[in-house]
């Protein structure tokens, strides 16, 4: 299988709906077109650092998605990347798409100037933890999260 991936274009926007919707759908969390709209806002942005890349098969089809942002480091004095979101539809899954999405990220964070790039994800992730453990270090940081009422 060929894959096409490239920075997500205007052009893109019913193929990343599609994804997008799929990955919300997969963390139970429905994207109402107010939160598309933001985020599709953010990606083309130029004053907010914020990137998508997006995976297509050799007819244009959209087949994964990634998400990722710049975020200071304060202790490091720098700026890292941050991967927000990935997605990859399942049929696609297990035949080198995310080794391909994984290979975009590092050139794009290695163009920004990035020493590396942190993401978290659900503890019964198991399948993507699987790939996440071969391409990257899991660190022994435990994520918090204080809601604000």
């Amino acid at each position: 299988m060929t894959l096409a991936i490239t920075q997500l274009d205007r052009d893109d926007y019913t193929e990343w709906k599609s994804l997008y919707r799929a990955y919300g759908k997969f963390y139970n969390m429905p994207l109402d077109q107010k939160t598309l709209d933001t985020v599709w806002s953010w990606i083309f942005d130029s004053k907010n650092p914020f990137y998508a890349l997006i995976a297509k098969d050799e007819q244009g089809n959209g087949v994964g998605l990634m998400h990722y942002r710049e975020m200071p480091s304060p202790l490091r004095g720098t700026v890292v990347g941050f991967l927000d979101d990935l997605y990859i539809q399942p049929h696609y899954r297990g035949n080198g798409a995310i080794d391909a999405m994984f290979d975009a990220l590092n050139d794009a964070a290695k163009a920004h100037g990035w020493p590396f790039v942190r993401w978290i994800t659900a503890e019964n992730n198991y399948r993507a933890r699987a790939v996440y453990d071969r391409v990257a270090t899991k660190t022994h940081w435990q994520t918090y999260q204080m809601d604000i009422g």
